[in-house]
Protein backbone atom coordinates (compact mmCIF):
# COMPACT_ATOMS: atom_id res chain seq x y z
CA UNK A 1 0.00 0.00 0.00
CA UNK A 2 1.31 3.41 -0.77
CA UNK A 3 0.56 6.82 -2.02
CA UNK A 4 0.56 7.70 -5.69
CA UNK A 5 3.04 10.49 -5.09
CA UNK A 6 6.15 11.31 -7.06
CA UNK A 7 9.26 9.69 -5.65
CA UNK A 8 10.88 11.69 -2.90
CA UNK A 9 7.78 13.79 -2.23
CA UNK A 10 5.91 13.78 1.04
CA UNK A 11 2.20 13.00 0.45
CA UNK A 12 1.27 15.94 2.68
CA UNK A 13 3.14 18.29 0.33
CA UNK A 14 0.85 17.41 -2.56
CA UNK A 15 -2.39 17.52 -0.59
CA UNK A 16 -2.95 13.78 -0.06
CA UNK A 17 -4.21 12.86 3.37
CA UNK A 18 -4.07 9.35 4.82
CA UNK A 19 -7.64 8.24 3.96
CA UNK A 20 -7.28 9.51 0.38
CA UNK A 21 -3.91 7.81 0.01
CA UNK A 22 -5.27 4.51 1.33
CA UNK A 23 -8.48 4.56 -0.68
CA UNK A 24 -7.28 3.90 -4.24
CA UNK A 25 -4.20 1.65 -4.07
CA UNK A 26 -5.89 -1.29 -2.28
CA UNK A 27 -8.32 -1.72 -5.17
CA UNK A 28 -5.48 -2.01 -7.65
CA UNK A 29 -3.53 -4.23 -5.28
CA UNK A 30 -6.51 -6.59 -4.86
CA UNK A 31 -6.88 -6.88 -8.65
CA UNK A 32 -3.15 -7.62 -9.05
CA UNK A 33 -3.24 -10.25 -6.29
CA UNK A 34 -6.31 -11.89 -7.84
CA UNK A 35 -4.60 -12.03 -11.23
CA UNK A 36 -1.41 -13.42 -9.68
CA UNK A 37 -3.32 -16.08 -7.75
CA UNK A 38 -5.30 -17.05 -10.86
CA UNK A 39 -2.09 -17.31 -12.85
CA UNK A 40 -0.32 -19.38 -10.22
CA UNK A 41 -3.33 -21.62 -9.69
CA UNK A 42 -2.89 -23.24 -13.08
CA UNK A 43 0.67 -22.46 -14.18
CA UNK A 44 2.52 -23.94 -11.23
CA UNK A 45 0.74 -27.31 -11.18
CA UNK A 46 0.99 -27.58 -14.97
CA UNK A 47 4.70 -26.78 -14.93
CA UNK A 48 5.41 -29.21 -12.10
CA UNK A 49 3.26 -32.01 -13.52
CA UNK A 50 4.48 -31.63 -17.10
CA UNK A 51 7.51 -33.77 -16.53
CA UNK A 52 9.38 -35.15 -13.54
CA UNK A 53 10.87 -31.95 -12.13
CA UNK A 54 13.94 -32.07 -9.94
CA UNK A 55 13.25 -32.04 -6.21
CA UNK A 56 14.63 -28.48 -5.91
CA UNK A 57 12.08 -27.19 -8.42
CA UNK A 58 9.24 -28.93 -6.61
CA UNK A 59 10.32 -27.68 -3.17
CA UNK A 60 10.84 -24.11 -4.35
CA UNK A 61 7.43 -24.11 -6.07
CA UNK A 62 5.76 -25.30 -2.88
CA UNK A 63 7.58 -22.62 -0.85
CA UNK A 64 6.56 -19.81 -3.21
CA UNK A 65 2.91 -20.96 -3.30
CA UNK A 66 2.85 -21.38 0.49
CA UNK A 67 4.17 -17.85 1.02
CA UNK A 68 1.52 -16.48 -1.34
CA UNK A 69 -1.16 -18.43 0.55
CA UNK A 70 0.05 -17.02 3.88
CA UNK A 71 -0.19 -13.52 2.46
CA UNK A 72 -3.66 -14.02 0.99
CA UNK A 73 -5.23 -15.96 3.86
CA UNK A 74 -3.54 -14.64 7.00
CA UNK A 75 -1.93 -11.25 6.41
CA UNK A 76 -4.11 -9.44 3.86
CA UNK A 77 -7.36 -9.74 5.87
CA UNK A 78 -5.62 -8.15 8.87
CA UNK A 79 -4.26 -5.32 6.74
CA UNK A 80 -7.62 -4.80 5.03
CA UNK A 81 -9.42 -4.53 8.37
CA UNK A 82 -6.81 -2.05 9.57
CA UNK A 83 -7.07 0.13 6.45
CA UNK A 84 -10.88 0.08 6.73
CA UNK A 85 -10.58 1.37 10.30
CA UNK A 86 -8.20 4.12 9.18
CA UNK A 87 -10.58 5.13 6.39
CA UNK A 88 -13.43 5.72 8.84
CA UNK A 89 -11.16 7.99 10.86
CA UNK A 90 -10.19 5.70 13.70
CA UNK A 91 -6.74 6.24 15.19
CA UNK A 92 -5.13 2.79 15.12
CA UNK A 93 -1.78 1.62 16.41
CA UNK A 94 1.01 0.52 14.10
CA UNK A 95 0.63 -2.98 12.74
CA UNK A 96 3.33 -5.62 12.57
CA UNK A 97 1.36 -7.32 9.82
CA UNK A 98 3.06 -5.00 7.33
CA UNK A 99 6.42 -6.45 8.31
CA UNK A 100 5.10 -9.99 7.90
CA UNK A 101 3.75 -9.07 4.46
CA UNK A 102 7.11 -7.59 3.41
CA UNK A 103 8.94 -10.64 4.78
CA UNK A 104 6.68 -12.90 2.71
CA UNK A 105 7.36 -10.78 -0.38
CA UNK A 106 11.10 -11.07 0.24
CA UNK A 107 10.81 -14.80 0.75
CA UNK A 108 8.86 -15.16 -2.49
CA UNK A 109 11.47 -13.12 -4.32
CA UNK A 110 14.26 -15.38 -3.10
CA UNK A 111 12.22 -18.53 -3.80
CA UNK A 112 11.27 -17.41 -7.32
CA UNK A 113 14.82 -16.41 -8.26
CA UNK A 114 16.08 -19.76 -6.95
CA UNK A 115 13.22 -21.53 -8.75
CA UNK A 116 14.10 -19.85 -12.04
CA UNK A 117 17.75 -20.77 -11.59
CA UNK A 118 16.88 -24.38 -10.72
CA UNK A 119 14.47 -24.65 -13.64
CA UNK A 120 17.05 -23.34 -16.10
CA UNK A 121 19.68 -25.69 -14.71
CA UNK A 122 17.36 -28.70 -15.06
Amino acid sequence: MGFDAPLGRDPDDIGVDLPTGLRQPPHRARRCRAERLQSWSWRSPVAVASGGPPVAVLVLTVIAVALLAVQMVAVRPVLNRRSDRVLVGEDVARSRAHLVYVACEGGKLVALVALGTAALAA
